[in-house]
């Protein structure tokens, strides 16, 4: 096919080069009765092919012209069989998956450290999770990808698993062995979903992992917002094979998306596909060049560490993403939140995330060598400062919790109910303080990374509960409980 064609785009654009007069949504008339000031800053263009699906302007839930050849051109450029655009990000890719591949009671092996909206598919799909605990890296602090072996014993124990899920690359570019763990999920004849939300460009740069469509995996999903260049929320579905029942599938996603769906986003899918189809070894190159730069120079910074290739065998760690460049801060005696505030607040740089130890900067197709220099500059300055409070002194709390393993990250809860049946049972609030023993009733997952602590169906554990008070007292914001602060917790009622 021709990868230089954007047929989706160029049909929002034949709309407006006809003139036609709309008496159509969206009610702001291609920018007319916007407000004005938003419009202005916005600008016309935007507002133009702001539109609504109708005659030569394709249907996103039933597609048979642009929209179907834009999928296409992005199912050729990621070798997939079918693709399919997704505009509420790869957290309803998450869920398509799910309810793609499995029914109430079906049991799908998970990783622990899945991302929040895995749960979410759990939760409509009414599957039984069987965790898998992926490797952890107690002096970054961080989990790792689950392994093949781990892969392997779960299938033993567990045959009558209906799918196994991955999570590759981690939120800190950390890849899996996928090709091997496609290899024994297909032998034993289940099928492989990936989460992949955090490698959109792997497909196109052999310096980079191996994609999951590449490794063959049955389902995908690429968050094409997050290292592309497509809108925020747009992601992409990719399936491959004969494993998935693609009727199902289909009509999963037309569940899924808005019979309104954005056509700016849309279209910058298939932008962002051609950009990558044409240009994007020659772009990811230069980023892969700045970002192993990047890493270089840091790491002769006193007090940093930003991991390389030198991870690269360990357990949990087949491959990485050098885009991600995750600055361990711990040795200058700051957490992650408060290096992430610094670097906010005096030098007016924000990074993707933060976590105890660590600061996590993307390097994508849109960073330019000045913003590289200006984020290396603020490090070099922040290690000359003197810290008046080392947070992690032999005297200070996180110290002393660390020392004593409390701030290890915790086990896996046991779980007492399905994710479905708590989060549907009869609940009550209860105070954070005694809530031990208690089944969850909602997803508590410090964000970022969005990783669940206790998930609904899990014990509340002594181990849980000391880990999220101190991740408060360290600053992390918590998503998913309705108390945001953590004051009261929804059980389930006794």
């Amino acid at each position: 096919m021709d990868q230089s064609k954007t047929p989706y785009f160029q049909a929002l654009l034949d709309y407006v080069d006809a003139g036609v007069i709309p008496f159509h949504t969206p009610g702001h008339i291609q920018g007319n009765g916007m407000e004005p000031s938003f419009r202005e800053f916005v600008g016309d263009n935007i507002c133009a092919i702001d539109l609504t699906p109708m005659p030569g302007i394709d249907d996103l839930l039933q597609p048979t012209e642009s929209i179907r050849e834009a999928q296409e051109l992005a199912a050729e450029a990621y070798g997939a069989d079918r693709t399919f655009f997704l505009i509420n990000g790869s957290t309803s890719g998450n869920q398509c998956m799910m309810m793609t591949a499995v029914n109430p009671g079906d049991k799908i092996a998970v990783p622990r450290n899945s991302h929040k909206s895995m749960l979410g598919g759990l939760v409509m799909s009414g599957a039984a999770p069987i965790y898998m605990q992926p490797e952890v890296d107690e002096s970054l602090h961080m989990d790792h990808c689950v392994t093949p072996e781990t892969v392997a014993r779960t299938l033993a124990e567990h045959p009558d698993l209906a799918a196994v899920y991955v999570v590759s690359p981690t939120y800190y570019g950390v890849a899996a062995d996928l090709a091997e763990i496609a290899r024994i999920t297909h032998d034993a004849g289940k099928l492989l979903l990936v989460d992949e939300a955090w490698g959109p460009h792997f497909h196109f740069h052999p310096e980079l992992p191996l994609s999951a469509t590449a490794a063959g995996a049955d389902l995908s999903i690429n968050s094409t917002h997050k290292m592309l260049s497509a809108f925020s929320q747009c992601a992409m579905l990719h399936q491959i094979g004969e494993r998935v029942r693609v009727d199902r599938l289909q009509s999963v996603v037309k569940m899924f998306l808005s019979t309104s769906p954005n056509l700016p986003m849309v279209a910058s899918l298939d932008v962002a596909r051609k950009q990558m189809a044409t240009q994007g070894e020659a772009l990811l190159s230069r980023t892969i060049a700045l970002a192993r730069d990047a890493r270089e120079r840091i790491n002769r910074i006193d007090g940093l560490y930003c991991f390389g290739d030198e991870l690269k065998g360990r357990p949990g760690v087949f491959d990485l993403d050098p885009t991600k460049v995750a600055v361990t801060v711990r040795g200058l005696g700051y957490t992650g939140y408060e290096a992430s505030e610094l670097l906010r607040r005096r030098y007016n740089i924000q990074v993707e995330l933060a976590d105890l130890f660590n600061i996590v900067a993307l390097f994508t197709i849109g960073t330019t060598p000045q913003a590289a220099e200006r984020f290396i500059a603020a490090l070099e300055e922040l290690a000359r400062d003197e810290r008046p409070l080392d947070m992690f002194a032999p005297s200070g709390i996180l110290e002393q919790r660390l020392n004593r393993g409390s701030y290890r990250l915790p086990k896996i809860p046991p779980m007492r109910m399905l994710p479905r049946e708590a989060f549907l049972a009869p609940t009550e609030f209860v105070s954070f303080r005694k809530s031990k023993g208690r089944i969850c009733a909602e997803t508590i997952a410090p964000y970022p990374p969005g990783v669940p602590v206790v998930a609904p169906g899990e014990e509340i554990t002594d181990e849980a509960l000391r880990y999220l008070r101190l991740e408060l007292k360290a600053g992390v914001r918590i998503q998913g409980p309705y108390d945001a602060e953590l004051r009261t917790i929804r059980v389930v009622k006794e």
